[in-house]
């Protein structure tokens, strides 16, 4: 064990005085104090120095560890299947008023609809209204409902594949993963 307070320091140590019962350094200045190791440091002389090893390959060793995966939560995943699926409805309702805004910016609806509306038009009737049936409010509406039946497909889907894995797991042991670790 090193003592660096020295030899005054150790002396007041021994002798069972307090911090406040020290005696003060000559000279006026107070040395910091150094708690006293548990566990020395290693002395290593000139002998007993680490030398690298010469003639070997200082390539980086990959890790490698062998996993299975035997079981799944149905609850989380669940949790995670429905979570996904909402931000999967709310990205397709996004991308539909996207994409209408662009093709009606386009003149899509217009020029398509003038066609729809000739070739089903007769003297006394104008046709079929394209541009009013794909009004963006009912096709946001479609879509809205479209994503809502999705997430609630998706989250039993999920979780009911959950389930039929754990008991495939049960019979075959699972799926066997090897995860490496790159240094």
């Amino acid at each position: 064990m090193t003592d660096t307070r020295g030899p005054q320091g150790r002396a007041e140590y021994e002798a069972g005085a307090l911090p406040g019962e020290r005696e003060k350094p000559i000279g006026g200045q107070q040395q910091p104090y150094h708690p006293p190791q548990a566990y020395p440091a290693p002395q290593r002389g000139a002998e007993g120095a680490r030398r690298p090893r010469t003639g070997t390959r200082t390539a980086p060793r990959t890790r490698k560890a062998r996993l299975r995966v035997s079981k799944a939560d149905p609850w989380s995943v669940m949790k995670v299947s429905f979570l996904l699926s909402i931000a999967l409805g709310i990205c397709t309702v996004i991308a539909a008023a996207v994409l209408w805004m662009v093709m009606d910016a386009m003149g899509v609806f217009s020029t398509v609809g003038g066609t729809i509306s000739e070739a089903t038009g007769s003297n006394e009737s104008n046709g079929f209204d394209l541009q009013s049936f794909l009004s963006l409010p009912r096709v946001l509406l479609f879509t809205s409902v479209i994503a809502v039946i999705d997430v609630v497909l998706a989250t039993a889907l999920a979780t009911l594949g959950a389930f039929i894995y754990n008991l495939s797991a049960g019979f075959v042991g699972g799926i066997e993963l090897t995860l490496a670790e790159d240094e």
